[in-house]
């Protein structure tokens, strides 16, 4: 492992100012860094684009929150490079590693001391009229949902071409075990360990309370047909993406052929994450 990428949040002061000392600390044990563009500038040196950098770098450090990961994750795609997430923005379930943990977690990690955890990806693929218009990768998760002054939508559902229900709901969300504390998590799915080889299906507000989550092998296919003919329905890939939908859009949504590899801080785990997180034994 020999060279380095490394992705900021945009527009945050810490990450300039952790730029700044790991640029040196690096390049004293020998490694070559490739800064993205965006922070390269106000450090006035040079910086490659975003979309070079996976393929430049044998593993890419993120500085920023879960938004800026997921981003990461998508843009990483087929190379699979190794990803490491520094938490300078909010939550942060798949940026674990702390500021002040940095220096000590990357001597672990560029020693090959720290494990590399394999997560699942979806890719969606939007049809109409029989053509296809609109392919996507997701890390967390693939949701049809209707905008804000939308009635309740229908969504004909279908797993491995076998008719399932129409889902009479604000949405469907289609999940993975990484994506199953963000949205999924709040439309009352369940939480999934994240290296599970599964997905959820998961209505968003179902007019019918028996219509419930659904846990499915990640191998599937599930095929989603807008049935109502609302104008404010989109399809979004992790809360970050949106293409609009019309009626009668089917929506293909079934695992990815690539995988994300998340380098995990030795020493934490799943379940300490999650009591920190989500504040479980609190009150």
């Amino acid at each position: 492992m020999k060279n380095i990428g490394i992705i900021c949040k945009t527009g945050v002061p810490q990450s300039v100012e952790i730029v700044q000392k790991l640029l040196p600390w690096l390049k004293q044990r020998g490694f070559e860094t490739f800064v993205d563009t965006d922070i390269a500038s106000v450090l006035n040196i040079n910086g490659f684009p975003r979309s070079q950098i996976p393929a430049l770098s044998d593993m890419i450090i993120v500085l920023g929150g879960d938004g800026t990961m997921l981003s990461v994750c998508r843009l990483v795609g087929e190379q699979e490079t190794p990803i490491l997430g520094v938490n300078i923005g909010g939550l942060g379930f798949l940026t674990e590693v702390r500021r002040e943990e940095i220096y000590d977690v990357l001597e672990s990690v560029l020693t090959g001391k720290c494990p590399v955890e394999e997560r699942i990806m979806l890719e969606a693929h939007v049809f109409r009229n029989n053509r296809s218009v609109a392919d996507y990768v997701a890390m967390n998760d693939v949701v049809v949902n209707k905008g804000a002054l939308a009635r309740i939508i229908d969504i004909e559902t279908y797993i491995d071409g076998d008719y399932i229900t129409t889902f009479k709901a604000d949405g469907v969300i289609v999940s993975t075990p990484t994506g199953s504390t963000a949205y999924s998590l709040s439309a009352g799915g369940p939480i999934l360990y994240p290296t599970l080889k599964s997905v959820i299906l998961a209505p968003i507000c179902p007019h019918m309370l028996t219509n419930r989550p659904i846990v499915l092998p990640d191998n599937v296919l599930i095929e989603m047909v807008l049935r109502s003919s609302a104008e404010d329905v989109f399809l979004t890939v992790d809360g970050q993406v949106g293409f609009s939908l019309n009626l009668n859009d089917k929506i293909e949504v079934k695992k990815s052929l690539f995988k994300t590899k998340l380098l995990t801080p030795c020493g934490k785990k799943y379940f300490q994450v999650l009591r920190a997180k989500l504040k479980w034994g609190e009150r």
